[in-house]
């Protein structure tokens, strides 16, 4: 005889989940919905914003696209991106690394830890101007100090992250390195930097993301310089007497798809590494 068990509605938390699917949905159905319609088919009635296009057309990414310097706008976004992310796991792990296994013994490591940590709380209006100047006058007020700025911006919180996981990483392995005759260098690369893989991934995610849509770093170090990232070519669409919002929402949605198809192909690294973690 089967004894069937009912299963209950946690309403709760499924009330929760149902609420936090609007909250994302909503304003993703707006941007698409918007980024289709000609400017005559908006209104200012809330049925003239949320209704479907009367024709689909593409017009509006075409026009965005040109207006923006898409492809030159793309690039730099993507460079600045993707060098920021790569010198960011390879020079903020070996801090990490150095700060994580000596910070309980020593008073200076200790002190390193806790001076670097403390850039998380300095807001950026403080640094806005000292670095506007400093860049100027070394010269490189371009991509480079863009760069440069951002591997110090995320270092606070990457090393962070570092120097945490690496408690969960037993130092017999490096002691065990030792006995086989691997220096310091040796043991990092060749054991510590390939068994972090899961905080490289969440690393690179939080670094990629906050590079991809900055938009003040740039606009106040490259201002003049004629060169625009993404996010700093769609204020084009804002002028002081009021906003396109087609073209805007048109030239947002193009800007989300690079970081959508890098999630789609690497989601499955990514789940990897967070579940690897959490066993870890």
């Amino acid at each position: 005889m089967e004894i069937k068990v009912k299963e209950r509605v946690n309403w709760p938390i499924t009330i929760l989940l149902i609420l936090g699917l609007i909250t994302v949905a909503f304003p993703l159905y707006l941007t698409v919905v918007i980024a289709f319609k000609q400017p005559s088919e908006m209104t200012n009635s809330i049925s003239g914003i949320l209704s479907l296009p009367r024709n689909w057309s593409l017009a509006n990414f075409a026009e965005a696209m040109r207006v923006t310097d898409f492809w030159n706008s793309l690039f730099n976004s993507v460079l600045i991106t993707a060098v920021t992310v790569i010198v960011s796991i390879l020079i903020h792990s070996m801090i990490g690394y150095a700060i994580g296994r000596n910070k309980a013994n020593s008073k200076f490591y200790n002190f390193t830890y806790l001076f670097i940590v403390s850039g998380m709380f300095v807001p950026f209006a403080i640094l806005m101007m000292p670095l506007v100047k400093q860049t100027a006058q070394m010269g490189i007020a371009n991509i480079v100090g863009v760069i440069l700025c951002y591997i110090v911006f995320y270092m606070p919180m990457n090393v962070l992250l570092y120097s945490g996981y690496l408690t969960n990483i037993p130092i017999a392995l490096e002691e065990a390195a030792r006995v086989d005759g691997a220096s310091t260098w040796k043991t990092y690369w060749s054991i510590i930097f390939p068994i972090m893989k899961p905080m490289h991934a969440t690393v690179a995610v939080l670094t990629a993301l906050g590079t991809w849509n900055d938009v003040m770093t740039p606009l106040v170090i490259m201002s003049g310089s004629g060169v625009n990232t993404l996010p700093l070519a769609q204020m084009t669409f804002q002028t002081q007497f009021g906003t396109n919002y087609n073209l805007a929402f048109a030239s947002y949605l193009l800007a989300l798809l690079p970081i959508l198809i890098f999630y789609i192909v690497c989601q499955k690294q990514i789940l990897n590494g967070v579940v690897n973690g959490a066993v870890k």
